[in-house]
């Protein structure tokens, strides 16, 4: 625990006496599988409701939980980052994976994950069709799954941002190469769905949040690389989300774009909500530029199809380079250059 040096003895105290307490380290094992509401660690536990919300309110009180709201329902899950949250998956790592009592809470946090899962199964059952349709349109999913991984390279990513979230798709792709990660989306329904398939995949370093994206729950300048995929033709003044995309980025994070090219599918507003019918290079650059950003590659997928109904997708990368020297940016691929028309 090289850590424990960094605490004062204060700290350290209230630290390990808001831990300290059976219901409160349960609760911490519990919330580090993920996010938990009020109303699901109370039938795992089996105790009231304000019982456990002062155990919340105590182990919140020393930063040892996050807690933030979607709409009526507020969620918690285990810090991710800081010094007290690596003490504390110091000592739930020191609890045996046996202890009956662990074992019983984790059987009952798996029941509530199915009930969670099936009812986010319903959802997307109901609106499959709708996004199956939409897919035949263009190049298939795995092929802009391979190019945006390609885009992006295989370097470690500290924090990652996918803004549209939807079913979590994105944050399932980069598992194995972000530390952490948020996926923020603006449907109740369909952060169900992503936590329904983060839980399937055994996702633990990823958290959903209700949010807007033009007016973002976070804090600035605080990720690597943000992803906005599929989420710009729904909206109405699109350079507003990426200037806010761009406001979350470090200095020299990158921003990835994916979304559709110019297109004359008309049908596609009154049926399936989009606003926008694609955007051009120079729209998106000049969009990008507007935020501070500088285009390092863009790429175009062209679908099989060869009918007027066949949509190009389009990936953008860009880059922070306002806190980058001059002599940092030897080496980025001129996006002039790069682009594949």
């Amino acid at each position: 625990m090289a850590d424990l040096v960094k605490f004062g003895l204060d700290d350290l105290v209230d630290i390990l006496k808001a831990a300290g307490e059976p219901t409160r380290l349960r609760l911490l094992a519990l919330l580090s599988a993920g996010d938990l509401t009020v109303t699901d660690l109370t039938e795992i536990l089996g105790q009231s409701q304000p019982r456990i919300s002062r155990h919340l309110k105590l182990l919140g009180e020393v930063s040892l939980i996050d807690r933030y709201q979607e709409g009526a329902w507020a969620y918690f899950r285990l810090k991710q980052e800081g010094r007290t949250a690596a003490l504390v998956r110091q000592l739930l790592r020191a609890a045996s994976e046996n202890d009956p009592v662990l074992l019983r809470d984790g059987e009952r946090l798996a029941a509530v994950k199915q009930s969670r899962a099936e009812r986010a199964q319903a959802y997307f059952s109901r609106n499959a069709a709708a996004w199956d349709e939409l897919r035949r349109l263009h190049v298939s999913d795995a092929a802009v799954e391979a190019a945006l991984q390609k885009l992006v390279g295989p370097d470690q990513i500290e924090a990652l941002l996918d803004l549209g979230t939807g079913t979590g798709r994105i944050l399932e792709l980069f598992q194995n190469q972000y530390r952490r990660a948020i996926g923020v989306d603006a449907s109740r329904d369909m952060l169900a769905v992503a936590r329904a398939n983060l839980d399937r995949a055994g996702v633990h370093h990823a958290t959903v949040r209700l949010g807007d994206i033009f007016n973002l729950p976070l804090e600035g300048q605080e990720f690597d690389l943000v992803i906005i995929h599929q989420v710009l033709h729904f909206l109405d003044q699109p350079e507003l989300a990426i200037a806010e995309a761009a406001r979350m980025l470090k200095p020299g994070g990158r921003l990835a774009i994916v979304d559709l090219a110019p297109h004359g599918l008309e049908y596609l507003r009154d049926e399936h909500a989009h606003v926008r019918l694609g955007f051009a290079h120079h729209t998106m650059d000049d969009w990008l530029a507007r935020s501070g950003l500088e285009v390092e590659d863009t790429v175009d997928l062209k679908s099989d199809r060869k009918d007027s109904q066949a949509l190009t997708v389009t990936l953008w990368l860009a880059r922070d380079t306002r806190s980058i020297p001059s002599e940092g940016r030897e080496g980025h691929t001129s996006h002039s250059l790069a682009r594949s028309r």
